[in-house]
């Protein structure tokens, strides 16, 4: 005699529900839908439920997080019956091994895609494959993204200033109220294509002019006037090093009078100044936000130039007396560094130092700019200068120091090519 398990019942039941969906009374007057069930589907293999798993679940509000708006039987009901056929189930694969159709791990590939069209007539379901219609059109070869060699960088600035200058300042001048103008112009190797080169330019020019209250002579002054272009060239040695040669080239363009005299204290290339090193720079750049760069030349050539030694003393500049130059061989380094603290707050800093072992001789610049809007600037300007080449003044012995604070317009634009 056959024994009857749980098992058997199941299948029974799964095959009459696949022979007969509907089964009849033997009166023909009543049927009874056969409700689904997983019961009713093959076995399947995916885990094993353990027996603090096998008990009925039971919701349970917890701290007043949620709550029915009626009766929860239904729900306990459901969740019963849902834990007793996996039990079943489970129970059903433990006993009978061999008729576990599937493993979870190993289940068949699902049938693909289709259609299921009905036809009324004859109240049956049919699937069909899904046609796809696939257009034959061979999209156009992409442009290639243009490649960019070269990052330039332009702003110009209009500003109102205030300044105040050390009587001994080497350009001249006076504190006074002024217009100054200026311009800056980047012009940079794109390093994202290629890696191990470093090829920088930047060329500044500031021009400021001012009335003149003391001065009897003349109804304006000159009192910032000075030109600068450096360039730097390097190859990768390691990380953030590179190979480098330096240049640094600064003069003025028109003439500067001494306060109440005809006496010239500077004019177009006097003072001028070259210095050409070879040596290592570091350079280091996150986004645009922060940037510092250091240049060492441990071997390095000064020239200092005159052209006007006739109206001019050149010893102002630290040249012999009567003569239009003096060269030099030293060392020096340069350090810039940029920081935007926001989008409207941005500082930079640039320090350079040179030193032929007899004297020494440095430039501090820093210039705070608070942007508002998009066209309007406020600077404070400073440059404070150290040059034992030339004559010591009583007042600021060595030192010399300079101060700008403006108000005006500015206009940036940055190009590639």
């Amino acid at each position: 005699m056959k024994k009857i398990t749980t098992l058997n019942i199941c299948l029974a039941l799964a095959a009459l529900v696949a022979v007969c969906p509907v089964a009849r009374a033997a009166d023909d007057e009543q049927t009874q839908a056969v409700q689904p069930s997983m019961l009713y589907v093959p076995l399947v293999y995916d885990h094993y439920v353990g027996e603090a798993d096998a008990h009925p679940m039971t919701p349970t509000a917890k701290d007043g997080l949620y709550s029915l708006d009626a009766g929860d039987e239904w729900l306990q009901e459901a969740m019963n019956n849902s834990s007793r056929t996996r039990q079943t189930r489970q129970r059903a694969m433990i006993e009978n091994p061999q008729l576990v159709a599937y493993n979870a791990e190993t289940l068949p590939a699902a049938p693909p895609e289709g259609v299921i069209p009905a036809d009324p007539r004859s109240a049956m379901l049919t699937i069909g494959q899904t046609q796809f219609a696939v257009e034959d059109v061979t999209p156009p070869d992409a442009p290639l993204p243009p490649v960019h060699n070269w990052l330039h960088v332009f702003n110009a600035s209009l500003q109102f200033t205030q300044a105040y200058i050390s009587g001994n300042w080497y350009q001249g001048g006076e504190n006074n109220l002024a217009l100054l103008g200026s311009v800056n112009w980047n012009c940079n190797l794109n390093q994202d294509l290629h890696p191990n080169w470093l090829f920088n330019n930047a060329l500044s020019y500031k021009l400021g002019i001012a009335t003149t209250h003391g001065d009897s002579i003349r109804k304006y002054l000159i009192n910032e006037d000075n030109f600068l272009f450096t360039s730097q060239l390097g190859y990768k040695a390691v990380k953030h090093w590179y190979y480098s040669a330096m240049l640094q080239f600064t003069t003025q363009f028109l003439n500067n009078y001494k306060v109440n005299t005809r006496n010239k204290t500077a004019a177009f290339l006097s003072p001028a100044e070259l210095n050409i090193g070879l040596g290592m720079t570091y350079s280091y750049k996150k986004a645009d936000d922060r940037m510092f760069t250091l240049a060492i030349a441990p071997l390095s050539y000064n020239l200092k130039y005159c052209r006007n030694i006739t109206d001019i003393d050149p010893t102002r500049f630290g040249i012999p007396a009567a003569k239009h130059s003096k060269s030099t061989f030293g060392s020096n380094f340069e350090a810039k560094w940029l920081w935007r603290f926001t989008p409207n707050v941005m500082i930079t800093s640039r320090l350079y130092m040179f030193t032929n072992y007899e004297y020494v001789q440095g430039d501090w610049e820093n210039t705070l700019d608070l942007s508002i809007g998009k066209y309007l600037t406020t600077q404070l300007y400073t440059h404070l200068r150290f040059d034992r080449s030339r004559p010591r003044d009583n007042d600021w012995n060595y030192w010399q120091f300079k101060e700008i604070l403006s108000l005006g317009i500015v206009y940036r634009f940055a190009t590639v090519n």
